[in-house]
């Protein structure tokens, strides 16, 4: 795959070497060229076919190419030069396997011409678009907005590239031969969308070694039973594992009937999965070997583990294109049709299963485990994080999304490397299959627990649940409501909404259980006359048929299940929570919760004297079906089910596009600050308007007076009333110090109120913001700011001088979605006021929703905007306007969350 070349001489901005994933899961790396590159690209142009020259360079002959490799390794300020290399198949070093170039099309233009080279036997594995991918971000950073290339019109090849980008692209066709395309960089929704697809596909592909490996052997496993080898071992043979298997310790040959190596080098080479059980300082030495063996995967279970032996052990990882999970875990487990594999040291054996499970805790991940066991759902497919030194939860979304045997993912993460782009592979997994977790570190102990136990700094509250909320994620609080909600979603109960049906043949369990249903979010709504009348009919007069409903000690199994029959026919409940006392009035067989997926609605059992909190029974359709030990319990599980069917209901899952926007002015704004004010600061009043005016949000017409001269002609531009407000950099509350002066009009009051702030304020006054009067309206707050992990948050709320008093304050990652931000307003009390609070006007709801988009938008792509507020922000039923705003410049690289590379 090849493109043409039209500049003789390139540089490559600064960039750090990084690793990716090609289709097949295979790691390259991904470094700017230098020039002790010239003798391996020389190999590799003097390696491709006279077509692939001709294709490459327009003529064929060695020449071209060698003068390529002379041009690729001098550097030269227009001009971006990128490798890809991989580990080479037999020996030590690296080859180059791609090499790719975007010449600026002049100095001071935001155009370049871009081409590409494979090396032969690499192509077709996605090397060409990988390096497009990172060209196109290292071009941005420098105000590159567009590529062209110039190919040849049977360059099949490099015109797969470009179609299959994703990237807005148009070719244009000339005579002889030669078409011209044409690539917008704008990374918009749809361009990350199939980035999405591609990582998954490649993140899928690499951990196929780790669940379905060819053969496995077992580093660090004694002769002599005990200690986590042997256990792990131990595990493999009795749990079915019918794959190679193979030990490895230097005195033995055979251990516990399974072959023994004496090194790993003198393994077969069937061998995809090392577990490696070995000391910490053993550990980098083992997994050199097993990355010169050509081993696949890791698994190390060694705990505890310095940083500096995971950083070596991570790099020695990448260099031989090995994928690792843990250090300091409890192993992997995989079950499916084909493979039967507990590579674990738990208790027990777990049972295969639907789940797919992910962990930092291995006492986590046991209780997890022994869980779905016992519920009869079982787990597909078990990795234990521990350290997260590679494999991470963003990985395991992507296996789980391409695995058809999964049909839940639990996770339990104490920290995010990359959350922003967990938000968006969570959320697409969420579409087709429930994705819960149990939030670890919500307490101030729990955090200095969870940082100290996985190594890694934990996130923070706000911002985690956030990341949850939006990307569809189930939230529970512990390991039990994990598994109970768990068991109810594993059957597919997806409640049209949230009013429940309580059903109980014992009156005081279902007054207690309505109150559950309450206090857990839901809506017991009382039953129309005609409903009570058919359950009158069918009960008895001694039946309470209100809501919840008491059918009487004496009602057996056949009468509630026409009860519940006849409340999922009526239309009048989302799903029914039926509650059986046994009595020795009637007896109540538990067929009636093995039938709970016939009944029409979705229907929720809870047995009184069960002692487990849940339970399962094997349902009429052969299906498991949860039974309940408490009300509290099944109805938390029910308004979990609830969100989750709202969450997938919600239209808008797209981040929309925004008119208007002007972000090469916004990004010329901020440079000249920043060239002004090297080590960043707030921005002036004026020069904030002009940056928030960029993205389209109205702010009311004001100047920034040094002197009272220009305030009072300024102030005589509106012809209207204006205020004056008290400006230095670091000044916050204004109204708390008395520098606001509303409702001024007229050239002698606009003087004296000038006057008034000098001498209030005196040599620390750096000028006086002259503004019109916004007119009355709900006060709001929005803002933005940059977390140094999660990267840019969006707030919203209750705003005004008692913005704090009133603690209405919601959070978001931008960019928003439609959903998002419709979510961000309407969970806020703001939206009452919005709505016309107590018959006083309201304000524009959409136009509210409007501006947080863009503030998200500015937020997202001006990286150096660490924060950002409006308060207030004035909503009217006519629109909004930002009043009073402040905006803080900080000196950053931009890194782009969703680019294609290993952590």
């Amino acid at each position: 795959m090849t493109g043409s070349v039209q500049k003789t001489q390139d540089s490559s901005p600064a960039q750090p070497t990084v690793h990716a994933l090609l289709t097949d899961g295979t790691t390259v790396s991904i470094r700017p060229t230098t020039p002790d590159d010239r003798r391996e690209l020389r190999a590799m142009f003097a390696g491709l076919s006279a077509q692939s020259l001709r294709m490459r360079f327009f003529a064929s002959g060695s020449a071209a190419g060698k003068a390529a490799a002379e041009r690729l390794c001098e550097p030269h300020p227009d001009r971006i030069a990128l490798l890809a290399t991989a580990q080479r198949r037999e020996g030590e070093g690296e080859q180059i396997v791609g090499e790719g170039e975007a010449w600026r099309l002049g100095p001071a233009a935001d155009a370049a011409e871009v081409g590409f080279t494979v090396a032969e036997g690499w192509r077709g594995r996605g090397i060409g678009t990988l390096l497009l991918e990172h060209l196109a971000d290292a071009a941005r950073a420098v105000g590159i907005r567009s590529f062209t290339a110039e190919t040849l019109s049977d360059n099949l090849a490099m015109k797969r590239v470009i179609s299959s980008a994703g990237l807005h692209h148009s070719a244009a066709y000339e005579h002889g031969g030669t078409v011209f395309h044409d690539i917008d960089l704008t990374e918009d929704d749809a361009y990350l969308e199939v980035v999405a697809d591609r990582e998954f596909a490649a993140s899928a592909a690499s951990l196929r070694p780790l669940f379905r490996p060819r053969g496995v052997a077992l580093v660090g496993v004694g002769r002599s039973p005990g200690g986590v080898g042997r256990a792990i071992l131990d595990h493999l043979v009795t749990g079915g594992f019918d794959r190679p298997l193979f030990a490895v310790n230097p005195h033995a040959d055979e251990i516990a009937g399974v072959p023994c190596a004496r090194s790993i080098e003198l393994l077969p080479g069937t061998v995809d999965l090392a577990v490696l059980a070995v000391p910490a300082d053993a550990l980098v030495e083992a997994a050199v070997a097993c990355g010169r063996h050509g081993v696949r995967a890791l698994a190390a279970v060694t705990s505890p583990v310095p940083e500096s032996v995971r950083t070596v052990l991570k790099a020695v990882c990448r260099r031989y294109g090995m994928r690792l999970v843990g250090p300091n875990g409890l192993g992997v487990a995989a079950f499916s049709a084909d493979i039967a594999m507990d590579a674990t040291f738990g208790a027990h054996t777990p049972l295969g299963g639907s789940a797919g499970v992910g962990v930092q805790s291995g006492g986590v991940g046991i209780a997890i485990l022994d869980h779905l066991s016992r519920l009869g759902i079982g787990a597909g497919s078990f990795a234990s994080l521990g350290d997260k030194a590679d494999v991470s939860g963003n990985d395991l979304l992507a296996w789980w999304s391409r695995d058809a045997d999964t049909k839940l993912v639990l996770l339990h993460l104490e920290s995010f490397g990359n959350p922003r782009k967990f938000a968006r592979y969570a959320r697409r997994v969420a579409r087709t299959k429930p994705v819960l977790t149990v939030a670890a570190g919500r307490s101030a102990a729990g955090s200095r627990a969870a940082a100290s136990h996985t190594s890694a700094s934990v996130t923070p509250g706000i911002t985690r649940d956030a990341l949850y909320r939006q990307a569809g994620v189930i939230a529970t609080r512990s390991v039990a409501e994990l598994v109970e909600t768990a068991a109810l979603l594993d059957t597919e109960v997806r409640p049209a909404g949230r009013r429940i049906a309580v059903v109980s043949n014992g009156g005081g369990t279902g007054v207690l259980a309505a109150d559950s249903c309450v206090d857990a979010g839901l809506s017991v709504p009382e039953f129309g006359p005609g409903l009570r009348e058919r359950l009158g009919s069918l009960l008895g007069p001694a039946a309470a048929c209100g809501n919840p409903v008491d059918t009487g000690a004496g009602a057996d199994g056949a009468m509630l299940r026409k009860a519940v029959e006849a409340v999922a026919a009526s239309g009048e409940a989302d799903a029914v929570l039926v509650l059986l006392v046994p009595t020795a009035l009637a007896e109540l067989p538990p067929t009636l919760a093995a039938d709970a997926r016939t009944l029409g609605v979705p229907t929720v059992t809870v047995l009184v004297d069960q002692a487990a909190s849940v339970d399962s029974v094997l349902g009429a359709d052969c299906g498991r079906v949860p039974v309940y030990g408490d009300a509290e319990t099944a109805a938390r599980a029910l308004s979990h089910a609830c969100a989750y069917a709202e969450w997938l209901r919600q239209p808008g899952s797209e981040v929309p596009a925004v008119p208007g926007v002007r972000s090469h002015d916004a990004a010329r704004l901020i440079s000249l600050f920043l060239a002004a004010h090297p080590s960043g600061g707030w921005l002036p009043p004026d020069r904030a308007a002009d940056l928030l005016a960029c993205y389209g949000i109205r702010c009311a017409r004001m100047v920034l007076a040094d002197n009272e001269h220009t305030a009072v002609s300024a102030a005589s531009l509106w012809g209207s009333p204006v205020a004056l407000k008290a400006y230095w950099p670091e000044l916050v509350h204004k109204s708390d110090v008395g520098g606001v002066l509303l409702g001024l009009s007229g050239a002698d009051a606009v003087r004296e109120g000038w006057r008034t702030l000098k001498e209030r304020f005196g040599e620390q006054l750096a000028g006086v913001v002259v503004q019109e009067m916004a007119p009355k309206g709900v006060e709001l707050l929005a803002g933005v700011d940059s977390d140094a992990v999660f990267g840019p948050l969006v707030a919203f709320g209750i705003g005004g001088t008692d913005t704090d008093l009133a603690a209405d304050r919601g959070y978001r990652l931008a960019p928003l979605t439609v959903a998002d931000a419709g979510d961000l307003v309407g969970s806020s009390r703001a939206a009452n006021l919005l709505a016309g609070y107590r018959g006083r006007p309201g304000g524009d709801t959409a136009a509210v929703r409007d501006v947080l988009s863009r503030l998200a938008l500015l937020a997202a792509e001006q990286s150096c905007v660490a924060e950002a507020e409006i308060n207030p922000l004035i909503a009217t039923p006519e629109g909004v306007t930002a009043v009073d705003f402040r905006v803080r410049i900080e000196p950053r690289t931009a890194t782009d969350p969703y680019l294609r590379r290993l952590r």
